[in-house]
């Protein structure tokens, strides 16, 4: 479905007119003006710039707090922010496919025996207040024929990490890509994360430390397999 909301770029409650900054990125009418709102159906279909209209947003934010935009410690925060969504957002841009690569190993490893990937620190954004949450994931994984290669765990962790988030889906997305990509016999992944929606707003908590896991296979019918691999990563 479309959206045809729109952002549009006010002060002290009146539309500036043609108030967008130069090289914004933001498509000229026919008369050569460039609109003072973004029409959020068209940064959908491509037809304005993503990062110009996160600029454009951003810049309306301040606007809207009560800062001005025009002033020298903001005149670039909106191209800044921008640029930043682009790193912290970016595993919407990658897929397992392409992260795996095809890094499978045929290697004799014992019957049974799990594969431990620990202490893999990740940062995402919450979905709900699209702030911080941070902490360090541990990825368990009992092979068939084959295994991954080692790097390619915490690149599928960044890979759903770096999208809006929420912690338990989180979990639930990388157990079930190591399940699709490598067809183990149990995958188990623990997501250690503490909140900065939490700490910083809300019920103000510092400190509070979030554990999910998801288990896959062999490691849900299995409680000693579970048992092994807290020890393992000394929970």
């Amino acid at each position: 479905m479309a959206f045809t909301h729109t952002i549009n770029q006010t002060r002290n409650g009146k539309h500036p007119g043609n108030g967008y900054r130069e090289g914004l990125g933001m498509p000229e009418t026919e008369t050569g003006e460039r609109p003072n709102f973004i029409v959020v159906e068209d940064v959908a279909e491509g037809l304005i710039d993503s990062r110009a209209a996160i600029e454009a947003a951003v810049r309306q934010i301040l606007v809207s707090v009560g800062e001005d935009p025009e002033r020298d410690g903001l005149v670039k925060t909106p191209h800044r922010v921008a640029r930043m969504y682009d790193e912290l957002l970016d595993g919407y841009d990658k897929d397992l496919e392409t992260v795996v690569n095809g890094a499978f190993f045929d290697v004799e490893y014992g019957e049974g025996e799990m594969v431990v990937v620990a202490e893999i620190e990740y940062n995402s954004m919450c979905e709900h207040h699209m702030l911080p949450f941070v902490g360090k994931a541990h990825v368990a994984y009992i092979p068939r024929d084959r295994v991954i290669g080692l790097s390619k765990i915490p690149r599928i962790v960044d890979m759903f990490a770096h999208r809006l988030q929420v912690q338990e889906r989180l979990t639930n997305e990388v157990a079930d890509a190591i399940t699709e990509a490598l067809d183990p016999a149990g995958v188990m992944v623990v997501v250690e994360g503490q909140h900065m929606c939490g700490s910083l707003r809300g019920v103000k908590k510092h400190g509070v430390n979030m554990i999910t896991t998801a288990k896959r296979g062999e490691f849900s019918a299995n409680r000693e397999l579970r048992d092994e691999f807290y020890r393992l990563i000394g929970k």
